[in-house]
């Protein structure tokens, strides 16, 4: 969305105020709902972090401007009728006023098993590497847990070519496992790696940093 679509919404429906749902760029959880007048939505597009209008307290607002939680803006796009619009922004800290990264209790990411294999692997690094293979793992050099990327990444292609989907398949979970494992070593986790991917997906001329081109 750019500033001359602003102005195609239906802002009469609302009396003035459209309901904006962010949702996390990255993992695709929702995070909050708030409700944005024209200048409140113009004001997002110029800075690129996400306002609202406030009802109770009748004035704009900056999401964060007293946490320091502000929501930057990837994208805006509007449903099929032009009176409810959809953001995806990165979060800086929890959006909710509660400390929890989403207003809505029990939203998960778009892959939450990922994020439970993640915080698994994040809670093994403490404990004994004797009894724990992740712990091993982590334990050991960068080299080393690179070294079964590779492996893992070698056996993958090796069922590709084969044409077994089954082994495909399994080999595929253990070089995931192992790159999550990577990742953590180094400090990273998956969020990072999609984020990367989104960055270049707008950065090759396909997509303009507010949303998609007309």
């Amino acid at each position: 969305m750019n500033d001359t679509q602003v102005d195609t919404l239906d802002w009469n429906k609302g009396d003035g105020l459209l309901p904006l749902i962010v949702q996390h760029a990255h993992d695709g959880r929702v995070l909050m709902l708030g409700y944005v007048n024209r200048e409140a939505l113009t004001l997002t597009l110029k800075t690129r972090e996400v306002h609202f209008w406030s009802r109770s307290k009748q004035r704009l607002w900056r999401k964060g401007e007293s946490s320091g939680h502000v929501l930057t803006l990837v994208s805006i796009a509007a449903d099929c009728d032009h009176d409810t619009l959809l953001c995806q922004a990165l979060p800086a800290g929890p959006t909710c006023h509660r400390g929890m990264p989403s207003c809505f209790d029990g939203a998960t990411p778009a892959h939450p098993w990922l994020n439970e294999l993640e915080a698994l692997i994040a809670a093994r690094a403490s404990a004994d590497p004797a009894s724990s293979y992740v712990a091993k793992l982590l334990a050991g050099t960068p080299a080393q847990r690179a070294q079964k990327v590779g492996e893992e990444g070698v056996e993958t292609a090796l069922a590709a070519v084969s044409g077994d989907r089954d082994a495909l398949r399994g080999e595929a979970a253990d070089l995931l496992f192992h790159l999550l494992v990577l990742l953590r070593g180094a400090g990273l986790d998956l969020a990072d790696v999609v984020g990367e991917l989104a960055r270049r997906h707008r950065a090759d001329g396909t997509q303009e940093a507010v949303g998609p081109k007309s």
